[in-house]
């Protein structure tokens, strides 16, 4: 991958297969409720593009928008701001994916037999299903451990971009983070495992329960 090509990565078309979405995506979620021209500033990009970039992320569910509430004259701004699947900040594009991705994780479960870890319940299964779908929709092959809570995703699709790995990672964990908790259930991302390796990424689950 190119970290930045005309805005593009070659990881597939996906809602983070623009470096500049990425980007827009860690202003995000490092402060919410940011107005386009925020984001043009901050960003150097045309106020039409940040808006097809941003409207790209709300359809994935990454992003909500919300009208400004003034207490003073002039049009209200709509303000964007990373959907964190808290009651402040949660998706319908997000839920409704998750309750998708748990309906085709059952169905697979009973075609093809469970040998899933029975200790985990359903509520973290469904978010195992929402990761792993999501994951895959971003171009990455994840492999899931549910007894060591591990999402394996190596080979990393984004490892070339090492001028912006710390920006990719950070956002990925966060995303990562995010669906999980829209799906509802115990488990959230811990963080990603140490390795001297960059080309290894292994990210480490934790449950909030027992």
């Amino acid at each position: 991958m190119t970290p930045r090509d005309n805005g593009t990565m070659t990881t597939g078309y996906s809602a983070i297969s623009s470096y500049s979405r990425v980007e827009i995506m860690h202003l995000l979620q490092e402060r919410p409720q940011r107005a386009i021209s925020e984001l043009v500033e901050a960003t150097g990009l045309h106020a039409n593009t940040v808006r097809e970039h941003v409207q790209r992320l709300i359809d994935a569910g990454y992003v909500i928008a919300e009208t400004e509430r003034r207490t003073t004259r002039g049009r209200p701004r709509v303000l964007y701001s990373a959907a964190t699947g808290s009651d402040e900040a949660s998706s319908p594009v997000a839920a409704r994916r998750a309750e998708a991705a748990a309906r085709r994780g059952d169905l697979l479960r009973r075609v093809y037999g469970s040998d899933t870890d029975a200790d985990l319940g359903a509520e973290a299964l469904h978010q195992l299903d929402a990761l792993v779908e999501d994951l895959g929709d971003a171009g990455f092959d994840p492999v899931v451990d549910e007894r060591h809570l591990t999402v394996d995703l190596t080979p990393c699709p984004h490892v070339p971009a090492a001028e912006h790995r710390g920006v990719l990672c950070s956002v990925h964990v966060a995303l990562m983070d995010s669906v999980l908790a829209q799906a509802g259930g115990p488990l959230r991302v811990e963080g990603i495992a140490p390795s001297c390796d960059p080309t290894q990424c292994v990210v480490q689950l934790a449950t909030s329960r027992g």
